[in-house]
């Protein structure tokens, strides 16, 4: 299971002040020693924290997986397209909210994200759908051309009791197995913490979870290297944990 971690507040630190740091490209190039597979950033229509040429530097030194998620906005479309990170990951955006609040609905947007995707595959570049865990979305992600998705995590995040927590893995398992049916690569993200991203990473076989706010957080007291090094070493290790178990039950 790969490990994205999403820079953006390392941006959104150097915006508070207008000035050139912290840098997005040094805390990617951290990120990458502590064990970062991909790393993530937001180009965001209100360029609230990820700038235009943040994405440029990073696709120059990025070596391992870059990811840019992004509204399927003209504007940022054609800059993808120009750049072209290794993956897109589309997702909703209101100017409003503080943080993504949910799964982006391709139901309702089927014709333009079907158009969007096919510009973007054209330019070489994977397209994941950052998506609720709903069959219907799933199915319709698959028809507009998308090869990955994204399993919003955000609500079992939020959920503060075991039942609740219970409910929401078994919805986030349903999900995952309609994606593969349906030959659609699977990641996962929105929420992850040190606490909470144990239980995902034994209950769900996805290729990629992708860690922000967290990781950036932690790394405040520890480092960013040494932060997204501990995330690594959790999800190895219950990785493990979920192999043994494996082991056992066939016996």
């Amino acid at each position: 299971m790969k490990l994205g971690v999403n820079i953006d507040h390392i941006a959104t630190i150097r915006q508070a002040r207008k000035t050139f740091e912290p840098d997005p490209v040094t805390a990617a190039s951290l990120a990458t020693l502590g064990g970062a597979d991909i790393i993530t950033v937001h180009l965001r229509e209100d360029r609230r924290h990820i700038q235009d040429r943040d994405v440029r530097l990073l696709k120059e030194m990025v070596f391992t997986k870059l990811n840019l998620e992004m509204a399927a906005a003209r504007d940022i479309v054609d800059i993808a397209v120009e750049i072209k990170p290794d993956q897109v990951t589309l997702v909703p955006e209101r100017r409003q909210e503080i943080t993504t609040e949910g799964g982006l609905d391709v139901v309702s947007q089927k014709e333009t994200l079907a158009e969007v995707i096919k510009r973007l595959k054209n330019a070489g570049i994977l397209v994941s759908l950052f998506i609720d865990p709903e069959e219907s979305q799933i199915s319709v992600s698959r028809d507009v051309g998308a090869q990955y998705i994204e399993l919003h995590t955000g609500n079992y995040a939020l959920a503060r009791d075991d039942v609740s927590r219970g409910k929401m893995i078994e919805k986030l398992q349903m999900g995952l197995k309609t994606a593969q049916k349906l030959g659609l690569q699977v990641n996962a993200g929105h929420g992850l913490t040190y606490h909470n991203t144990g239980l995902i990473v034994e209950s769900l076989d996805v290729e990629e979870l992708h860690i922000g706010h967290s990781i950036i957080s932690r790394s405040v007291f520890v480092g960013i290297q040494k932060a997204v090094s501990e995330m690594k070493e959790l999800i190895i290790r219950h990785s493990s944990q979920k192999q043994q178990s494996n082991r056992k039950d066939d016996y």
